[in-house]
């Protein structure tokens, strides 16, 4: 009887069509972390401060060098950089400088504020599970949307743009 009771709820999660991939987060609808991280050493741009949030569209993507999805994803951030309507900021985590710096420099770099977590603490903070991670911060300071792993053609298209649009609506 247990095993059927059991196969019974998996094959009711297997035919709901809802997407298991997708983790929700508990900080959508919430207010940003406060967060005050130090900039990247010898990138010339200043740290991530949530305070910089207040009266613009944000991303906030989680990256680092030793992560092979960022590097997945790259591309399709330095083409939302070109988007002057948002502000697109990193979080590197649990990298060093030498390496972030390489990696920026031999990708680009998207961003105009780069805080760096060492320790990974913030990144707690910030409900996040693993690298690469996006948020989208709204007007206001309040997380709107979140994106786990690496972004790919269509989940810019079909996902975030649209979070983007209304938001900057918004």
């Amino acid at each position: 009887m247990a095993f059927l009771a059991l196969a019974a709820l998996f094959m009711t999660q297997l035919m709901s069509g809802k997407d298991n991939s997708v983790v929700p987060s508990a900080l959508i609808g919430a207010q940003a972390p406060s967060t005050e991280l130090p900039p990247l050493d010898g990138i010339g741009l200043p740290g991530l401060s949530s305070s910089a949030f207040a009266g613009k569209v944000t991303l906030v993507n989680v990256w680092a060098s030793w992560c092979a999805p960022c590097r997945q994803e790259h591309p399709l951030l330095m083409e939302l950089a070109g988007d002057k309507r948002i502000v697109l900021t990193g979080l590197n985590y649990k990298d060093t400088p030498e390496n972030a710096r390489r990696f920026l420099g031999s990708l680009g770099n998207p961003y105009s504020a780069i805080g760096v977590d060492a320790t990974g603490s913030t990144t707690i903070d910030w409900g996040v599970y693993g690298v690469p991670e996006t948020f989208l911060v709204g007007k206001d300071g309040r997380i709107l949307y979140k994106h786990v792993g690496p972004f790919t053609p269509e989940s810019v298209k079909s996902d975030l743009m649209p979070q983007i649009e209304k938001a900057l609506a918004g």
